[in-house]
């Protein structure tokens, strides 16, 4: 699995008092929600970026403040058919 490296200012761990681990699920799940609502991920491979299910996922995008139910017309068939 590939591997990208952030560099943090110390002050920013320390004022969302998190560890690095925390903050490290805390922007996997910002940027797969993100790039959900882009369109730029799915659902299922936005959930495995952020490290989760992909209904902990879906249940998780509220908070930050992304619909899970923004699906076209066609995408809504699409998912009908294959329920």
């Amino acid at each position: 699995m590939p591997t990208i490296q952030i560099d943090l200012p110390e002050e920013v761990l320390l004022a969302l008092k998190e560890t690095p681990e925390g903050l490290s699920q805390i922007i996997r799940m910002a940027a797969a929600a993100k790039l959900y609502e882009l369109g730029k991920l799915s659902s299922g491979r936005a959930a495995q970026l952020a490290g989760i299910s992909r209904v902990s996922f879906l249940q998780a995008l509220g908070r930050y403040g992304v619909s899970s139910f923004d699906l076209t017309a066609e995408e809504l068939i699409h998912d009908l058919h294959n329920a």
